[in-house]
């Protein structure tokens, strides 16, 4: 009697949990076909010797890119990661800079003083990183490019653009993609303090824009021996019609356009002086801000004017140093058909990495994906490259001794 009570028991459970068994069994079945379909190697575009030198020292390059299985799409990947993305801890010594027009600018050190790699300071490679839009030095992925950095040994810059990490803006004069004063002030100053350390710069979205916009200005005295971009937006033309695009503005623009705002409103009282703040902090678009403040502060007589000198594809050719650029194609806030690819293709010392998928500063990996990705790890990958190995690197780019300045 037991026995026949225990085997209907077992009959209705199986009969019950069946078609959860099934929904569970497909569903994971789908997941792993669809991450099975988008695991592929990145394309890298570069010339053959520089293609050596990453594939030996960078191996990353050369390994399947297989993003979040539940994460479809650029925009999912983007949202997800600024949600769900851990935060190093990381400690940073604050130093503040005057400009030549009287206004400061705010940099966060971590100085790595336990560098067992590097113990003498003087020395020791550093890292100067430049943060996105409305970033700073607390952004995740920030945090995460120290990490990778100063585990390697090395020691980290954050160049937080003027009004953006809290500090008071002094005089009424912020930020834009194509004014690299403020940067060659920060490398100066950098190289000021510690002539003999390398320094790699490395920038983030807009970052990475203001990055190239001076390395293509400065060419072979950059004060740099490497940089690297991620998820930069090569024709900001392009960009802004594809930020404008309904459900692109709906989760990415309007957040932006109000942080951008918000960073006006903070410092209403010196920047009312040369612009309409009430009509600047009505811009619902990132264009109608750039419009209503950036073209305006700096001197151009349009937005598209000043779009047109941020964009940094067609500069890349005045560039002397060896550079790294990772983009994904589904990334709505850089375009796939803006980027540079036939003309990264006669350079010698630009390479071009792009996933198929990964969006917008995210580039997400495992199921649950906090952690390090697929863009710390290539970040940790070639910064460790450029300083370990700073002869073949400008062997494989043919760059001269003299032009790594």
């Amino acid at each position: 009697m037991l026995l026949s009570h225990l085997e209907l028991w077992i009959t209705y459970w199986e009969c019950v949990s069946r078609p959860y068994t099934v929904f569970i069994c497909s569903l994971t079945a789908a997941l792993y076909y669809l991450w099975g379909r988008n695991c592929q190697v990145p394309t890298l575009v570069s010339s053959q010797t520089f293609s050596a030198f990453l594939h030996k020292h960078c191996p990353v390059v050369a390994e399947r890119f297989s993003p979040t299985p539940w994460c479809w799409g650029g925009r999912l990947q983007t949202l997800v990661c600024a949600i769900l993305k851990s935060r190093p801890l990381v400690t940073y010594r604050n130093e503040r800079i005057r400009t030549v027009d009287g206004g400061q600018i705010s940099l966060d050190w971590v100085d790595n003083q336990a560098s067992e790699t590097y113990p003498e300071s003087s020395t020791r490679p550093t890292v100067l990183i430049l943060p996105g839009l409305t970033g700073n030095s607390q952004q995740s992925y920030v945090l995460h490019a120290i990490s990778q950095a100063t585990r390697r040994g090395y020691r980290c810059v954050v160049f937080n653009n003027r009004g953006a990490a809290g500090e008071e803006l002094l005089t009424p004069v912020t930020y834009c993609a194509a004014n690299t004063s403020d940067l060659e002030c920060v490398v100066h100053h950098v190289k000021g303090l510690y002539p003999h350390s390398p320094v790699l710069g490395a920038g983030v979205s807009l970052g990475g824009m203001l990055l190239l916009n001076y390395l293509a200005r400065k060419r072979s005295h950059s004060g740099m021996v490497a940089g690297i971009t991620i998820s930069v937006p090569w024709d900001a033309v392009k960009s802004s019609a594809s930020m404008e695009e309904p459900l692109n503005w709906l989760l990415f623009n309007k957040y932006l356009t109000s942080g951008l705002c918000r960073v006006v409103t903070r410092h209403r009282k010196v920047l009312e002086k040369v612009v309409d703040v009430d009509y600047v902090v009505k811009a619902q678009t990132i264009r109608e801000f750039d419009e209503r403040f950036t073209s305006l502060l700096f001197g151009y007589k349009s937005c598209v004017d000043y779009y047109r000198d941020a964009s940094p594809a067609k500069k890349l050719p005045n560039t002397a140093v060896p550079i790294l650029c990772l983009n994904a194609a589904d990334d709505p806030f850089s375009p796939q058909h803006a980027f540079p690819l036939a003309i990264v293709q006669n350079l010698p010392n630009v390479a071009l990495l792009l996933t198929a998928h990964g969006g917008h500063i995210a580039f997400l990996q495992g199921l649950f994906p906090r952690g390090e990705s697929y863009m710390e790890r290539l970040f940790g990958q070639f910064v460790q490259a450029v300083f370990e190995h700073p002869k073949d690197i400008k062997k494989a780019c043919g760059i001269k001794e003299e032009k790594m300045s």
